[in-house]
């Protein structure tokens, strides 16, 4: 029988807002790691089409902000998305060859970088982004620490695709919206997003352990 949402210590298995016990060896928020030295911690969001990833981070950032955490995020998309114009001048210095283009104005700036050859890897991303607390990952399968599915029951039924965690051990947490068979760990109500938080947060440090292959 497939364990569904219920009270907020009882969905991690542990009383208040401790955090869950480690699965598979993988324990709290995962630490990317650059030239053999930890950096910044992610913990991936991941789910099928359609469980509601974008929004979820939506809704946590206001509230793990609220707490005093530092967070960034990290989107993968599979679609040809272009920041520039074509005719722009910073257009122009990509077509001409630049290796990367800062493009910068008053208020914000970006970064742009061809990858003709291979995509970027994630560990690599990370380790260029401004030192925070917490990134929140979406759209990558492999992120070096723990991952939370989403399992949304009319998304799952529709699909027909049984849930991510069959596969991918590194799944450290779901958060669902109807009863999981053959899952063991811990389960998070998925429109309780305070209850979300709270387990992100109480979540331990990251400990040293092997990038994922």
């Amino acid at each position: 029988m497939g364990r569904g949402p219920a009270h907020p210590g009882d969905r991690l298995g542990l009383p208040g807002d401790q955090p869950a016990p480690c699965r598979q060896g993988r324990c709290g928020l995962g630490a990317a790691r650059s030239g053999g030295s930890l950096t910044l911690r992610a913990l991936g969001i991941v789910g099928r089409s359609g469980s509601g990833k974008t929004t979820l981070i939506e809704q946590l950032l206001p509230r793990l902000r609220a707490r005093g955490l530092r967070v960034s995020t990290v989107k993968h998309t599979h679609h040809a998305v272009d920041l520039d114009l074509p005719g722009k001048d910073s257009h122009r210095h990509r077509a001409a060859g630049a290796e990367e283009v800062l493009l910068v104005s008053d208020r914000r700036w970006a970064l742009l970088r061809e990858t003709p050859d291979a995509p970027a890897d994630l560990p690599s991303l990370l380790h260029r982004l401004a030192p925070v607390d917490l990134v929140l990952v979406e759209g990558f399968g492999a992120v070096p620490g723990p991952r939370l599915e989403l399992i949304r029951g009319e998304i799952a039924l529709r699909a027909g695709k049984r849930p991510l965690f069959h596969d991918d051990p590194g799944i450290s947490a779901l958060a669902a919206d109807v009863p999981v068979p053959d899952w063991h760990g811990p389960i998070l109500d998925l429109n309780d997003i305070e209850a979300i938080c709270v387990w992100i947060a109480a979540l331990p440090h990251p400990v040293a352990h092997a990038p994922l292959s």
